[in-house]
């Protein structure tokens, strides 16, 4: 795997840029890779729509340099995106079966970091989760998934399970936002080809 050049961060349901993880990753790429080209861009609620918004915005990248980071939602999109794309994708707690796991949050939902903000999720968001859904893991070694037996929303073993053969990094605690990610930046790091 090269070093990526351009580096894409896709937030997770109800997130945004404002992301921890994503504003900890951002600070370090500023600080030690002033050279990378970052995006993270806010999610429209449409699946459909987040996928065409991350594919055009991407359109014109470089795709043997270009690589993937998703938290959550973020983590199956990542993994929607690699599947197409063929590039290298980091997952942080990946939804793996976000059709059945957002059924329940169909309705008006609150933003995260900004509670004045609010989002549609649409019951037709169910299906476009399912038609984007891939059949396989094609090439596990291009993923490297930091999951925590401590996520309190989404089964660690479901997510183990759905990348056979991929770097896992199998958390004995933790929790779905991984509080404790600049323990794991590092490690992603390393899988990315930045640090030694």
């Amino acid at each position: 795997m090269t070093a990526p050049t351009h580096l894409l961060y896709l937030h997770g349901f109800r997130s945004s840029p404002a992301s921890f993880k994503a504003q900890r990753l951002a600070a370090w790429l500023a600080a030690h890779r002033p050279d990378m080209h970052w995006w993270c861009p806010q999610l429209p609620p449409s699946p459909r729509a987040a996928i065409a918004l991350a594919e055009s915005g991407t359109s014109d990248w470089p795709r043997a340099t270009l690589a993937l980071l998703g938290s959550s939602l973020g983590g199956f999109y990542a993994t929607v995106l690699a599947e197409r794309l063929g590039c290298p994708a980091v997952l942080l707690n990946p939804a793996v079966d976000p059709a059945r796991d957002l059924a329940a949050y169909i309705g008006e939902q609150r933003a995260f970091h900004d509670p004045q903000q609010r989002l549609t999720f649409r019951a037709e968001y169910i299906d476009e989760l399912r038609a984007l859904t891939p059949a396989a893991i094609t090439h596990p070694e291009r993923y490297c998934a930091i999951i925590a037996q401590g996520d309190e929303l989404l089964d660690w073993r479901e997510m183990t399970a759905r990348y056979p053969g991929a770097h896992v990094r199998l958390l004995e605690g933790g929790d779905h936002a991984l509080s404790d990610f600049d323990t794991h930046l590092p490690h992603l790091l390393r899988f990315l080809r930045l640090t030694a």
